[in-house]
């Protein structure tokens, strides 16, 4: 794997950059369990949400606007990220969070499903998704103070096999519950004790100082960005960002999928959804993160994820090409989201070998709210597709989509390698002689 980027400049003593050695490493199992939160709020509105809108009178596009709200968020969080790096420890930090979160879900499920209540809906969803991104930024901290090079592929998995169980928890479990529990608002508040529940794993983790400790708020401002501007601009930081954007492993056919109209195609009802989108999505994502934790140890975690994304392609047209069978729709939801584990371990591999260990949180925001981008927008349009091409065109324009960001991707690292090297690092600057 690629070496990570020297840091730049120092923000705080060198001990608050680097795991002690007199610290006991945590298992990693402790970063799945704080990250639940996480994708259960992500889980609830692209499943549960997205599911219920077509049955309460909304159109599968509402559901796809519905779901953008809630990535809104996480496309501009490393905004805030630098105040997280700078000033609450960590631990502090997830606990607000989690607070916020508990009541943000409590509420997304206690307002009505319906036209009159859009506006509403989509301004709550998108304050929870804010919240659920300071979860995000403090377990991510946490994680890069505490975990060593070597440590980095199978911490990432774990970390992610948490994001997309806890993606499943909210989703499935969400579904089901808010549609056999005798009101909608139960479903938010049981998955409400779970994210609190959840925090006591806290005290398994390192604490990590905020980097504002031995230098001014303002002073401390200014080296977070720098160290990230110092990531961005080498050639390694440039192929980053651009596996980010692309439209290329955005998983957003499982959003589209999920809706009952869709879903309806394939003879699934609520109950398929709710189980492949459950439990089931949560043991195969889990099982597809550990499973390229263990590859992105052997193989640069780049590879990884453009592999990935051809795979993903190809299970796309292959569900378009199979019958529209029940057995189908489950089959190849589970080999997407197995799939979709794959590149979630890739993707934090190779960020992880980007940003180092100074101001952690905001370069490693800076990477996933440029990687929430395609999410996003595919999710947009693969709703509109569906509308005007139905379920095939859809599939067929996720595969594409795919295909594309990868040969545009290959076009790029041809452009910025430099001559006679046989890959792009992470810490070579992109102008010569720059510093």
């Amino acid at each position: 794997m690629a070496s990570a980027a020297p840091r730049s400049r120092d923000v705080s003593a060198p001990h608050a950059l680097s795991p002690l050695p007199s610290v006991r490493l945590p298992h990693p199992i402790a970063y799945t369990l704080l990250i639940i939160p996480f994708g259960a709020m992500s889980g609830y509105v692209s499943v549960a949400m997205a599911f219920l809108c077509t049955r309460f009178g909304l159109s599968v596009e509402d559901g796809a606007l519905l779901v953008a709200a809630g990535m809104l968020p996480h496309i501009w969080k490393f905004l805030w990220a630098p105040i997280v790096d700078t000033t609450l420890t960590r631990k502090r930090w997830y606990m607000l969070a989690v607070v916020l979160c508990t009541l943000g879900i409590t509420a997304m499920s206690a307002i009505p499903l319906g036209k009159q209540n859009m506006r509403l809906l989509e301004a709550t969803i998108f304050v929870a998704n804010l919240a659920s991104t300071l979860v995000c930024m403090s377990i991510e901290g946490l994680m890069a103070h505490a975990t060593p090079p070597a440590e980095r592929g199978r911490v990432g998995g774990w970390f992610q096999a948490g994001n997309l169980g806890g993606s499943g928890l909210g989703g499935g479990a969400g579904l089901w519950m808010a549609t056999h529990f005798s009101a909608p608002w139960m479903a938010g508040a049981m998955l409400g004790a779970i994210f609190l529940a959840g925090s006591l794993a806290l005290r398994w983790i390192p604490e990590a100082k905020a980097e504002a400790r031995q230098v001014g708020l303002p002073r401390a401002m200014v080296d977070v960005v720098q160290e990230l501007w110092g990531v961005i601009r080498s050639r390694g930081g440039v192929v980053c960002a651009a596996l980010c954007v692309l439209p290329i492993n955005t998983g957003t056919a499982t959003n589209v999928l999920s809706q009952a109209e869709v879903a309806a195609k394939w003879g699934a009802d609520e109950n398929t959804v709710a189980l492949v989108n459950g439990a089931l999505n949560g043991v195969l994502s889990a099982a597809g993160c550990l499973v390229a934790g263990a590859i992105c140890t052997r193989i640069n975690s780049r590879t990884v994820y453009i592999i990935v994304a051809l795979l993903m392609s190809l299970v796309a047209t292959a569900m378009s090409l199979s019958p529209f069978t029940r057995t189908n729709y489950i089959a190849y939801s589970l080999v997407y989201v197995f799939v979709l584990g794959l590149s979630y371990t890739a993707f934090t591999g190779f960020v992880l070998d980007a940003i180092g260990k100074g101001a952690a949180a905001t370069k490693y925001n800076a990477f996933a709210s440029l990687s929430n981008a395609p999410i996003t927008y595919m999710g947009l349009v693969l709703a509109w597709a569906q509308t005007k091409w139905g379920e095939h065109g859809m599939l067929y324009t996720e595969a594409l989509a795919g295909v594309g960001g990868v040969m545009a991707l290959s076009v790029l690292i041809a452009a910025v390698r430099p001559r006679g090297t046989p890959d792009v690092t992470f810490t070579e600057p992109l102008a010569p002689g720059s510093n």
